[in-house]
C-alpha cells in the first residue's frame, strides 16, 4: 500500500471466525489470507483518497467490483475445503480410531445415528463399518417402517432412545452421532439427538461425534468428538456433511479399524 492506512473494507462477518478471539489481530493479516485465496478486490482512489467513504466513491468501487476479477463458487468451495482440512484435529481422529478398534475387539455394537442428510451418511457408514471393519453396526434410520411407526405414535423426539432400548443398548456398545449443530435442547435444535444421548449416558455406552459448528449437546457428552471447523456460516451444512463422508471413510481405513480389504485396493 502507498498510503497510511488501508481505507475503507467491507468484507462478511464470517471472515473473522478463522482467528483466535482472544487474540490480538491485524487487519494486514486477513488481507493477506484474503490474498492467498485470490478473495481480495481494492481499488485505489487517489482522487478523494480521505473521503472514500463518500456516496460518489463508494459508487466508484462497486462498477470497479462489478467489472474485475471474481472468484467462482467452485473455487471458493474447493478453497474453504482445504482450509477445513488444515484444521481438522488428526490427533482426535487417532484417538476416536482407538475407541473403535477396542469396540470391536470387545464385541460390542456401533449404532450410528443421523438426521436428513446425516441419516443418508448414518446408512453408508453402517455398511463401511460392518464390511470394512468387522464392527456390527446399524442405525435406525435404515428401517424406515419403525422409524415412521415410532414418529407416528410416539413423536419424533424419542424416536432414536426408543429404537436403542428395542436394540438393547449395553454398556459395552458405542453410538456415533452425524448431525451439523450436534443437538440443542434449549433451542429445540435436534432434541431426539439430545435425548438419545442422555439416555446412552445413562446406560454408560461410549460416544462419538462427528459434528459441525460449536459440536453442541454432542461434543459436550461424547467421549471423542471431531468438529469440523466453520470458515463459512453460509456453507455450515454442505462442508459439515461432505467432512463427515471423509472422516468415517478415514476410520474405516485407519490401521486400527480397517479389517479387510475393499474391491478396488485388492484388484490387480
Amino acid at each position: 500500500m502507498h498510503h497510511i492506512d488501508y481505507g475503507l473494507a467491507a468484507m462478511r462477518a464470517d471472515v473473522l471466525l478463522v482467528y483466535p478471539d482472544d487474540e490480538a489481530l491485524d487487519l494486514a493479516t486477513v488481507y493477506e489470507d484474503f490474498v492467498g485465496r485470490h478473495a481480495l478486490a481494492a481499488y485505489e482512489v487517489t482522487a478523494r483518497f480521505y473521503e472514500t467513504g463518500a456516496p460518489a466513491d463508494l459508487s466508484d468501487m462497486a462498477q470497479h467490483l462489478a467489472q474485475g476479477r471474481t472468484v467462482s463458487y467452485a473455487r471458493q468451495h474447493l478453497e474453504e475445503t482445504a482450509r477445513i482440512v488444515e484444521a481438522l484435529d488428526s490427533a482426535v481422529l487417532d484417538r476416536m480410531a482407538v475407541l473403535l478398534g477396542a469396540l470391536r475387539d470387545r464385541g460390542g455394537c456401533l449404532f450410528v445415528l443421523g438426521v436428513g442428510g446425516n441419516a443418508a451418511n448414518a446408512s453408508h457408514a453402517v455398511n463401511d463399518f460392518r464390511k470394512l471393519a468387522g464392527i456390527e453396526a446399524s442405525t435406525p434410520v435404515d428401517n424406515v417402517s419403525e422409524l415412521t411407526a415410532r414418529t407416528n405414535d410416539e413423536g419424533w423426539n424419542t424416536v432414536f432412545s426408543a429404537w436403542l432400548d428395542g436394540s438393547r443398548l449395553k454398556r459395552d456398545d458405542m453410538v456415533l452421532v452425524f448431525s451439523v449443530g450436534g443437538g440443542n435442547a434449549e433451542h429445540n435444535i435436534s432434541p431426539n439427538i439430545v435425548k438419545v444421548l442422555i439416555r446412552v449416558q445413562e446406560i454408560g455406552a461410549q460416544i462419538l461425534g462427528i459434528v459441525g459448528r460449536d459440536g453442541g449437546f454432542t461434543a459436550a457428552v461424547a467421549n471423542e468428538c471431531i468438529i469440523v471447523p466453520t470458515v463459512n456460516l453460509s456453507w455450515v451444512t454442505p462442508h459439515t456433511e461432505g467432512f463427515q463422508a471423509t472422516i468415517w471413510h478415514l476410520l474405516v481405513s485407519h490401521p486400527r479399524v480397517k479389517a479387510r480389504e475393499t474391491k478396488w485396493e485388492s484388484t490387480p
